[in-house]
């Protein structure tokens, strides 16, 4: 090879030398051409330069020989040592085939591209930052280098580049984000090491604003928290944290809008095992709890993804404490965000807070608003919502959104209790603040929410009534306004009966009962609530037995006790299974005539002296003579004795069983509580209420010889001489006396044998129906006569 020809300015020797396996030899070689290039410098003939530049890439550096190319490369650090300061005219020239060099096989001679490189940077400094994708791509892969000497020499650029960049003002973070963004997502330990490190770095520069680019990178930063490795994890962390600092500093300049999507994706675990994930959960969660408290309202349109991600944290033990605490905080501030002013129409709702760029606006510049609608990720159960629209004017809440989220939950059989609680908690907060949007929903929800009344918890029943009784008694929930919405769903037909009108005003006639209650209150859906609540008991007798008292003792706190019994009553009347009639009404005597809650219905009902109560009454009564001793005793307690000894006389054509003797049992036990308390105490006037003594008698009669029997007989032994309970005139008693029942005939006005009549014709259906059912079970092949 004629050297002096096809290497010049480069003389023989020093091609020779650089060729050579020797390190000292390359390395004098070296010397020799930073001699020459300082000539050429001074002789400020940059052709030359470039074409001793030249001659090492192509001939040396990115030769086919391994001694070449290691020649080449101290060869090209020698040119950037003796350029100096100039070195930055010819930095493309020097860099590109070192950087070729860091792909080779050999590690020894990675690890002189890694030397040769440091010692052009060292030169340059500033000058390499134009350059600076190609080496932090370059460092990257040497970052996750099997070699430990390239790993470490690596490291020493590394912190060599990062040195340069801290000092700097002209880093170009602009144009480095796109290969942040691509890198960040690499799966290599010592990668991921290398790119967490460089975050940091850029991220505490004053004037590298990287949180602009912040909804970028983010995605990446929470996979590289789940990394396997504590060091990288915990770099990380504090990466994150430093961040969340500086959101919570200049919320102004944070672009929330982007990155809600990202938080709403990670809060949610894939794979609970794995510990990393309740990290990243936590983490993301912390995060989503900031930013619905800075951002406001901006985050409304992903208030859908948010609750899916939230609502299942809120039933984890204390095992992920913090993540149910970060998730409880979560669902309360996004919660408070939905106002009234969401009940509006699109077009009117100028005044919600709009976001522009990610950014939250004064009610002054309300433009370029993101909504969002659902999308779907492969299988996965991760939900999440992109903007859907850019030019949307105002935040709009994502109302169908959130309804499908909390009916999904509430449909989900493994939805933890807390889950549930938090469920109807939203749905009633929504039928408080956006009630006319929420009634377009209510025919959807309305099953769920009656099959949530059969749930375990008792504090999930009474949340679950809140909101059935909320959707009854909302004005929003009228039969217009309800009619105006488009309803999907017609699988559930709920029929009012004929003559339930709500809304309508008690009357005076006495046929009145026979329609619905009087529910002036209430809207369209009450009724619709109490015949499914009933039809609901009749198939779950269970839930009848073990809930029936707790959920209407709780209805009749939150709605009018008198609409909860009056429709209830009146509903019954038309009851075709009988047997679950008396069943009902034996409840709901008990109820009526032991509860707390009904003590204003009880004393409503204990004069009759207004129409109303009387109304009342004979609605009840009818309904009541399914069950003969629940009749009396709504006698008893409405001091119509001589009715109630009437109904009792009537007691001897009835088909006295089991059942019935013990159903007189309990209302023995009743006459002895507190809440008959004044009717013992009219024992004492033995002449003025002849017919209650008489009654008394009657159901002592009735009784066989039992403890029952007992404590009535005793307490009927203690009935006064009429003659020794005269202490007063006769005349004025007796005027006295009349003033008192002339007083409640006023207002009564009832036809007491109607009733009686109304009583038989019910006892005669019950009769026929047992003796049915007796004439089935005597005909069936398999009964057995015992």
């Amino acid at each position: 090879m004629n050297t002096e020809k096809d290497f010049s300015p480069l003389t023989p020797n020093i091609v020779r030398a650089l060729n050579d396996k020797l390190y000292e030899k390359r390395k004098v070689a070296a010397l020799e051409i930073e001699k020459l290039v300082r000539e050429f410098v001074a002789q400020n003939s940059s052709t030359q330069i470039r074409h001793v530049i030249q001659i090492l890439a192509s001939e040396f550096a990115l030769s086919q020989h391994p001694h070449s190319r290691k020649g080449g490369l101290i060869g090209l650090a020698a040119c950037s040592i003796a350029l100096g300061k100039d070195s930055g005219l010819y930095l493309k020239e020097l860099i590109e085939p070192v950087l070729t060099c860091f792909n080779d096989s050999d590690s020894r001679l990675r690890y002189y591209a890694c030397e040769a490189l440091y010692n052009i940077v060292k030169v340059a400094r500033g000058a390499v930052l134009p350059h600076f994708n190609l080496l932090f791509d370059g460092l990257s892969k040497l970052a996750a280098d099997p070699d430990p000497n390239v790993k470490s020499g690596s490291e020493l650029l590394d912190r060599l580049l990062k040195d340069i960049v801290t000092e700097s003002n002209k880093f170009d973070l602009v144009a480095f984000v796109p290969l942040l963004r691509e890198r960040i997502y690499s799966n290599n330990q010592y990668a991921r090491q290398f790119i967490i490190s460089w975050i940091h770095v850029l991220e505490s520069v004053p004037n590298i604003n990287l949180l602009e680019y912040l909804p970028e990178i983010l995605d990446g930063l929470f996979q590289i928290l789940g990394d396997n490795s504590k060091e990288i994890r915990r770099t990380c962390e504090v990466v994150l944290g430093e961040f969340l600092k500086e959101i919570k500093k200049t919320p102004s300049s944070v672009k929330f809008a982007e990155m809600a999507n990202i938080l709403v994706i990670h809060c949610q675990v894939a794979d609970e095992t794995k510990l990393t994930n309740d990290l990243i959960q936590l983490t993301a969660m912390t995060w989503m709890r900031e930013f619905i408290q800075l951002a406001g309202r901006v985050v409304l349109p992903y208030s859908s993804g948010i609750l899916t991600a939230v609502l299942p944290c809120l039933s984890y033990d204390d095992r992920k404490k913090n993540t149910k605490e970060a998730a409880s905080a979560c669902n309360h501030s996004l919660m408070k965000l939905v106002t009234p002013e969401d009940d509006e129409e699109e077009e009117k709702s100028g005044n919600a807070g709009s976001v522009e760029d990610g950014q939250p606006k004064t009610e002054a510049d309300s433009n370029d608003m993101l909504n969002a609608s659902q999308e779907s990720v492969g299988f996965s159960n991760i939900s999440f919502f992109t903007p859907a629209s850019a030019d949307r004017p105002q935040v709009i809440l994502d109302l169908d959104g959130i309804v499908q989220v909390l009916d999904r939950h509430l449909h989900d059989s493994a939805t933890g209790m807390m889950t549930r609680i938090a469920v109807l908690k939203w749905l009633y907060h929504l039928y408080i603040k956006t009630p006319r949007k929420m009634f377009c929903h209510t025919d959807s929800l309305f099953p769920m929410l009656l099959k949530t009344l059969s749930d375990e918890s008792d504090e999930v029943i009474l949340k679950d009534l809140e909101v059935l009784a909320e959707i009854a008694s909302s004005p929003a929930g009228q039969t217009d306004q309800v009619g105006s919405c488009d309803s999907t769903d017609h699988k559930l037909e709920l029929k009012v009966p004929e003559g339930a009108k709500p809304g309508q005003q008690p009357s005076t006639d006495s046929r009145a009962v026979d329609s619905s209650p009087s529910t002036p209150s209430m809207n369209s859906y009450f009724y619709k609530f109490m015949i499914n609540l009933l039809k609901r008991f009749s198939l779950e007798r269970k839930l009848l037995e073990n809930r029936g008292a707790f959920i209407i003792r709780q209805l009749c706190l939150l709605l009018h006790a008198e609409n909860i019994f009056h429709s209830m009553a009146d509903i019954l009347l038309k009851e075709e299974d009988l047997k679950f009639a008396s069943t009902m009404v034996q409840t709901l005597n008990t109820i009526l005539l032991t509860s707390a809650e009904l003590f204003q219905l009880r004393n409503q009902l204990k004069d009759l002296r207004s129409q109303e109560s009387c109304a009342l009454f004979c609605c009840l009564y009818r309904s009541w003579c399914h069950n003969p001793v629940a009749t009396v005793s709504l006698c008893f307690l409405t001091q119509n004795y001589k009715h109630a000894y009437d109904l009792i006389q009537k007691f001897g054509d009835l088909e006295v069983t089991v059942d019935f003797l013990m159903e007189v049992d309990k209302l023995v036990q009743l006459i002895e509580s507190p809440i008959f308390t004044y009717l013992r105490l009219q024992l004492l006037d033995v002449e003025n209420n002849p017919y209650l003594i008489k009654a008394l008698y009657g159901l002592l009669m009735l009784l066989p010889q039992s403890q029952a029997f007992q404590l009535l007989s005793h307490r009927l032994r203690c009935v006064p001489n009429p003659e020794l309970m005269r202490t007063v005139d006769e005349s004025k008693y007796m005027d006295s006396k009349h003033q008192v029942v002339s007083k409640r005939a006023s207002h009564t006005q009832m036809d007491y044998n109607e009733l009686l009549q109304h009583f038989d014709r019910v006892q005669s259906k019950h009769l026929e129906v047992r003796h049915q059912r007796s004439g089935r079970a005597s005909d069936h092949p398999d009964r057995k006569l015992m």
